[in-house]
């Protein structure tokens, strides 16, 4: 099977409304086509900038409009933040991520301690990803200067279901960011959540949106709604594995090369529920105990779960190695 760009909504639908074990057997072959299966990428995700967020994202704890408990911090100070990279790149992560709850991203003394902050941890050997909100294409090539090597945006859900979980952002202005990252070299990671009230439809439509952009994202988050009590989601019930299983089998096929992450949802999940989604193409996951300010799953139980299911941790910047033995024909 060769990459496309150009799919349909109905092939996609097609694909994701096969009988379960055919497509998780569709997409494991063709996981085991393009990747290599017995290695997960592992990814540290830091809040760097903790709540008061002017968005009202209906799924999200760190909206300032919403009461959820969570305390407001502003930006953390450089020598934490490495410190806690040095953290992660110990304990076997290979990317470091830093969150910031921004609307956008704004030309000023924060913006430089960011770009300072990518700088740092860039050193230390890590793949450096951020996400911050909105970028400008003059933003994004100044964190491309300093060394960042992904910047997260997600579509969050389809665009169709979209004014319904927000509405101080438009559909637009995320694929707008997701170009202006792309225009500055930088790797895009984009992915969303199900579990929001939202039709297999919407789900199948997020993925057409992210199946036919120019170039598939490199990484695409499949995130479970995890309900946070203050938000109007609130009473969501959790997905069962077999629609994430169901999601991620479908990324995995309509985007071969792409890491798909296996990302917030996960301390809910048994090792038995998470190897499915394994088996389906995920290929990556968030470390640690926690995404942002959401309660996850600990290294030294995810290092359990690798031995136990024969996993290893993927290389960082293994894709410009390999690109690089290519080119110089080794």
């Amino acid at each position: 099977m060769s990459i496309k760009n150009n799919w349909t909504f109905d092939e996609i639908k097609s694909i994701y409304n096969k009988p379960l074990l055919e497509l998780m057997y569709e997409a494991a072959t063709i996981h085991r086509t393009y990747n290599n299966t017995g290695e997960v990428q592992v990814c540290t995700l830091l809040s760097v900038k903790t709540g008061g967020c002017p968005e009202d994202c209906a799924y999200c704890p760190q909206a300032a409009r919403y009461n959820t408990g969570v305390k407001v911090h502003k930006l953390l100070q450089y020598d934490e933040v490495i410190s806690k990279a040095n953290e992660a790149k110990q304990s076997g992560s290979t990317r470091f991520c830093m969150g910031a709850a921004w609307r956008e991203v704004r030309n000023n003394s924060d913006f430089d301690k960011v770009l300072d902050m990518v700088k740092g941890v860039n050193q230390l050997g890590l793949e450096v990803c951020c996400t911050m909100g909105m970028l400008t294409e003059e933003q994004a090539e100044k964190l491309k200067e300093a060394g960042l090597y992904a910047y997260n945006h997600n579509l969050d859900t389809s665009e169709d279901h979209y004014d319904k979980i927000i509405s101080t952002r438009t559909f637009d202005d995320r694929l707008n960011t997701i170009g202006n990252v792309r225009k500055a070299g930088i790797s895009v990671c984009s992915g969303g959540i199900i579990g929001m009230g939202e039709s297999d439809d919407a789900r199948i439509g997020m993925i057409y949106t992210l199946a036919t952009l120019p170039e598939h994202p490199e990484s695409v988050p499949v995130n479970a709604l995890v309900a946070v009590e203050g938000t109007p989601l609130e009473d969501m019930k959790r997905v069962s594995v077999f629609e994430m299983v169901r999601m991620i089998a479908t990324v995995r096929i309509t985007m071969p090369k792409t890491m798909v992450r296996l990302s917030a949802g996960r301390l809910d999940m048994p090792v038995s529920e998470q190897a499915l989604c394994f088996m389906a193409g995920a290929n990556s996951i968030f470390a640690g105990d926690k995404l942002l300010t959401t309660p996850n799953p600990t290294f030294t139980d995810d290092m359990a779960m690798f031995d136990l299911l024969g996993l290893k941790p993927r290389e960082a910047f293994k894709k410009e190695k390999i690109e690089e033995l290519v080119e110089n024909n080794v």
